[in-house]
């Protein structure tokens, strides 16, 4: 209808949300003023701004230029910014106009109001009236409406020569309205009549449904257990949509129609009780969105002016005690009932969705006063001032109503099948023969009306369950446009009325009005949700729900309804209007942002609570370690010995004591964790996914996502417990730690709908890289930074030693030095542990770095042979003459510096080797069927084959951790070298004269008291044995990099090195000899690194007599050293 949608308009047009920006008044001149256009907070334009107000509406733009200076300078800026503000007050003038003759023509034609006989006429009537007084109050509250008015007035003239057509009448309407109330009074002292009897018609539903929460338990509201007997009785009423009509609907009606009709109060005592009820329910009734009156204090206002009214006034204040006193315990109990009614309406609903066909009505019913207790408490909450008892206007348990109003909703929508099936039998084989018998009855029936009602049977008795099993759309609306014109009572006077008044055939009033419902159900079901238990007013009230969320997720019996917030967000699609397209996207932006933020917090919370149950089975498992084992050994030993232990040391639990409980009510800090987690992950599991504005929000994701980034800090803590602190935790230790995590979230699998297998590989991929999907560190770059910086650095400088038959490095303590213990990170079981950490791709990744360590010590040891070239190529070509090589070797700089970086890189290398032998493990327990082909494939490597094949077999093989004879890694970072040099032959050159020079180098280790081998450990304590190891390695990368014979040259660093250390050996200074057996043992130590040496090519240059000699020697004084000293 033309004036509904007029009435609309200007209600959207006068009322704006909070986030509207532009083209609408209230928003931009009352409600924020950092949005008011530039030119009004503009020092210019202010003197301008006063005048128009001063003189308004008598501007005349000619005879006040020395006035509008400013404005005229601008007016064409004003002109364009103000047009879309002054247009919005010429909707107002003409929707008023529009009122105005409508509210005549209903008068003149005695229309009949009753809300139990035509419910839509008399509901659109009141709601006319309501939404215009809400209008114009709005507009009362707009304290720039004349400067905005009268600037544009003035540029429009300044512009066009002539002022606007509606200008005069619309200064002169905002001049009436400067005191509205007084003006809407008058106005409507001649509907007083009409709008009383109308408010009369409502008097038996409000007072039916403005019942306390004791009378609706002592009538079993809601029940449907309550007679079994009836159960599956069909709920039927005169009036079905008064049964689920809004009480704030009901108490806006009353309270502003007896305002504006106040003077029926005085004459007619039942309008006065009416009056009066109404009063003592609220303290706010709400006019547009966020907007509400505060009820007492404007009509006491608004009486105060009236002689005689005294009593009146001492009525209100009467009322407004009595609210302030009774309304906030008589809505909490409301609430209270509605939690435990509606649960148990929902429960059964679930089980046995059948009843959803005759109990239809109670589900609206429920949720019309469900949606009512909550906009209730909400518009209250926000306007309330602190009083005594503001405990009244909270709720914490708010998040269950709104849940049950959901669960509700859900239930209609997944059954709306049989709501159908149910109601379209019920139309076809009952309501039809019903109404059927009522027109037969009728005494005087015209024609014009008789054909139009057997119309009317006619086609609601064509209705059949074919049409569902065909997938059929049920188009009924028109129905209720036939009834419509059955009674023209709105518009026809009276002479010319037909006999058939609706007036005097109630029946048929009672028969439609359950057909028109029943007819609601085949296709309106959504749009009578929409009006029964649309909460879209949440999105003007950001502030109060952000409230309620926080305490929901403070009180732990609420967080399993916590998911009812973001699901809240659905709704405020609802409060956009077509009239106001602009305001769609800060609305969308709106929804959008409150629902990432309640499902980011509730992810947030879950998290944490999965995250603190991880850490406290991590504390369980932990208890198993070894470590922990050899106390409880030492004491039982201790007690096997009778011996008394220390005083002071402190009682350890055994692992299972918490298992024992002697009270089970006592709940440990677990137990609350998984009360917790299972209350917020039954929340998640509500819904998979919902739509806000067109995006679909799917709830798991958002767990997900979190759980995927602070899982990966976890870990990284779990390595690093403190992090401002160098020192790790063992990779053994992490290793449980992550294998107790990984087991609770897989077991999370049957709490919420989360894919924790995904999730655990992919933040264990993003730990074996070198940053995770943050851009944090991982336990890769951890590991790989400490092993490098603090293993192995404090290796080079002595303070830790290779030990080959441990198979681990062994820290040497040293006086004022604190360290930690090396074993217990580099033994066998820590390398496999943080091969099973770090996996294939962070293994690789430590690889490259302890590579780029090696290539950075061969760039110096490039630097160095090339200072002593010279000497060098003429120490290998005289190396068999004693006398030259004499001369020759003094010539030799940095000898020491030589030998240093060689060791260092067999550190390296020997580190790299016992990581690679702990992933072969891993990798042999987790793919044996590929270990396998691996193998064998790597045995079918020779000598002729294809140096690219070969080097491609060996990068397969090391990958999986099966040692190689050259090392592809080694080759790779060495190669690189070889590119940043001009000429290939000169590098070729220098790696022949390193091995010369380290040969040569050799016999002043015999000078280094360190250099004594230890049986202990099978190597030496300054790690010269990792000497072997480096100089095979690098010996086949280098040669393999320069496509050279690898044999040739290893057999004459051999050479080489024999004869220095046998010319060492017939040396007369027995001092610089002194440790010669320990160093000719680095002969037999190559020889067994290598496989392109033998035995037998070693006997030929270095005697192995003289090896069997030597380890004797080495043997007998580390047999002596162990002997206690006397």
């Amino acid at each position: 209808m033309k004036m509904e949608s007029m009435s609309t308009r200007c209600k959207t047009r006068a009322k704006v949300t909070q986030w509207e920006r532009k083209d609408t008044i209230a928003k931009e001149t009352c409600m924020d003023p950092r949005s008011k256009p530039a030119f009004f907070t503009e020092k210019t334009m202010e003197s301008s701004i006063k005048y128009i107000i001063k003189k308004f509406p008598n501007l005349d733009t000619r005879s006040m230029t020395q006035h509008l200076g400013p404005v005229h300078k601008d007016k064409a800026d004003i002109f364009r910014a103000l047009g879309a503000y002054y247009h919005t007050f010429v909707d107002v003038m003409e929707f008023r106009d529009h009122v105005y003759e409508l509210l005549n023509t209903i008068d003149a034609s005695q229309c009949y109001f009753d809300i139990h006989v035509n419910y839509d006429f008399t509901k659109n009537y009141l709601d006319l009236i309501v939404t215009y007084a809400s209008v114009i109050l709005l507009l009362s509250r707009i304290d720039d409406r004349k400067a905005l008015i009268g600037l544009y007035h003035c540029t429009y003239e300044m512009i066009h020569g002539t002022s606007d057509a509606s200008y005069p009448r619309l200064g002169q309407m905002i001049l009436e309205y400067e005191n509205p109330l007084r003006k809407l009074m008058e106005e409507f002292g001649p509907h007083t009549k009409a709008v009383s009897n109308t408010l009369l018609s409502v008097h038996f539903l409000f007072a039916r449904r403005n019942h306390s929460a004791d009378q609706w338990r002592t009538d079993q509201l809601f029940s449907l257990i309550s007679n079994p007997a009836g159960m599956i009785a069909p709920v039927n009423s005169d009036t079905m949509a008064c049964e689920y009509l809004s009480l704030e609907v009901l108490e806006r009606w009353i309270v502003i129609g007896f305002l504006l009709c106040h003077s029926c109060l005085g004459s007619t005592q039942s309008c006065l009780d009416l009056w009066r009820a109404a009063l003592r329910g609220s303290l706010y009734i709400t006019l547009v969105r966020d907007e509400v009156l505060p009820v007492h204090k404007v009509i006491e206002e608004a009486f105060s002016g009236i002689k005689g009214y005294g009593k009146r006034i001492a009525d209100i204040k009467e009322c407004k005690e009595y609210a302030v006193t009774h309304s906030g315990p008589l809505h909490r109990g409301r609430r209270h009932f509605l939690r435990n009614a509606v649960k148990e309406m929902e429960a059964i609903l679930a089980n046995e969705p059948g009843l959803l066909g005759p109990k239809a009505v109670y589900v609206f019913m429920a949720l019309s006063f469900c949606r009512d207790e909550v906009t209730w408490l909400c518009r209250h909450s926000e306007h309330v001032s602190k009083g005594k008892n503001p405990e009244e206007f909270t709720d914490s348990s708010l998040a269950e109503i709104l849940f049950l109003m959901e669960k509700l909703r859900n239930l209609v929508r997944k059954h709306q099948n049989v709501l159908q099936r149910y109601h379209v039998q019920y139309l076809a084989h009952f309501d039809v023969q019903v109404l059927s018998d009522i027109i037969q009855d009728l005494t005087v029936c015209p024609e014009e009306e008789s054909v139009i009602m057997s119309s009317f049977v006619s086609s609601v008795s064509s209705l059949t369950i074919k049409h569902l099993d065909l997938n059929q759309q049920f188009t009924l609306k028109q129905l209720l446009v036939t009834y419509q014109a059955l009674f023209p009572t709105r518009h026809t006077p009276v002479s010319q009325r037909p006999p058939l008044q609706l007036r005097e055939n109630h029946d048929i009033a009672k028969v439609m009005n359950l057909i028109i419902f029943h007819t609601k159900m085949l296709d309106s079901v959504e749009e009578l949700m929409v009006e029964t238990s649309d909460l879209s007013i949440f999105c003007f009230y950001v502030r109060f729900l952000e409230k309620l969320f926080a305490s929901t997720m403070e009180e732990p019996s609420m967080l399993r309804y916590a998911i009812a917030y973001p699901y809240l967000c659905t709704d405020f699609c609802h409060a956009t209007h077509p009239l106001c397209p602009e305001e769609g996207p800060h609305l969308r932006t709106c929804a959008l942002s409150l629902c990432n933020s309640f499902l980011e917090e509730i992810a947030k919370q879950t998290c944490i609570c999965i995250l603190d149950i991880c850490a406290e089975q991590y504390n369980l498992t932990e208890k198993l370690l070894p470590k922990y084992c050899a106390a409880t050994i030492s004491k039982a030993r201790n007690k096997r010995a009778q011996k008394v232990a220390k005083k002071g040391e402190p009682e350890r639990d055994k692992p299972g004591a918490e298992s024992h409980r002697k009270d089970r009510s006592l709940a440990t800090n677990l137990d609350k964790l998984h009360i917790t987690l299972t209350e917020l992950c039954w929340s998640l599991n509500q819904v998979t996914s919902f739509v806000v504005f067109e995006h679909t929000v799917t709830p798991a994701e958002y767990l997900s996502s979190q759980l995927e980034t602070r899982l990966s800090r976890s870990l990284v803590l779990l390595a690093k417990p403190t992090p401002n602190s160098p020192e790790l935790s063992r990779p053994s230790e992490v290793l449980t730690g992550v294998q107790a995590y990984a087991t609770f979230l897989v077991s999370l699998m049957h709490r919420v709908a989360l894919d924790t297998g995904r999730l655990l590989r992919s933040v264990l991929l993003q730990q074996t890289q070198p940053l995770d999907a943050n851009g944090e560190q991982t336990l890769t770059t951890l590991y790989t930074n400490w092993y490098l910086e603090s293993l192995l650095r404090q290796a080079s400088m002595g303070s830790i030693v290779f030990s080959p038959a441990m198979k681990s490095f062994v820290s040497i303590p040293k006086e004022g030095e604190q360290t930690f213990s090396a074993e217990e990170f580099s033994d066998v079981s820590e390398m496999r542990a943080l091969s099973q950490l770090l996996g294939p791709y962070g293994m690789k990744f430590l690889s490259d770095n302890l590579m780029w360590h090696v290539t950075s010590q061969m760039v110096e040891l490039k630097k160095l042979v090339t200072e002593n070239m010279d000497a060098l190529v003429q120490i290998r070509s005289n190396f068999y003459q004693p006398e030259q090589m004499a001369a020759l070797l003094p010539r030799l700089t940095s000898v020491e510096n030589v030998l240093k970086r060689m060791t260092i890189i067999g550190e390296i290398l020997c580190f790299r080797s016992m990581a690679q032998e702990g992933l072969r493990e891993v990798f042999t327990n987790h793919c044996p069927f590929l270990m396998e082909p691996i193998e064998c494939l790597k045995e079918f490597v020779n000598p002729d084959m294809d140096i690219k094949v070969t080097l491609s077999i060996f990068e397969l093989a090391t990958a999986a951790g099966v040692p190689c004879d050259i090392d592809p890694a080694l080759v790779c970072a060495l190669s690189n070298l070889k590119k940043d040099s001009s000429s290939p032959e000169e590098d070729y050159k220098i790696a022949c004269l390193l091995l010369v020079f380290v040969a040569v180098s050799l016999p002043l280790l015999a000078n280094d008291a360190s250099s004594v081998y230890t049986t202990d450990i099978n190597g030496y304590s300054n790690n010269i044995h990792c000497l072997a190891k480096a100089i095979i390695q690098v010996s086949a990368a280098l040669f393999t990099v320069y496509n050279k014979n690898i044999e040739t040259h290893l057999k004459e660093f051999l050479m080489l090195a024999s004869v220095s250390l046998l010319q060492l050996g017939q040396e007369a200074d027995r001092m610089k000899a002194k440790n010669w057996e320990s160093i000719s043992l680095l002969m037999h130590l190559l020889v067994e690194e290598s496989s392109f040496l033998t035995i037998d090519m070693l006997e030929t240059c270095f005697p192995y007599v003289l090896l069997r000699n030597a380890y004797r020697e080495v043997s007998r004084s580390s047999a002596l050293n162990r002997l206690p000293a006397h």
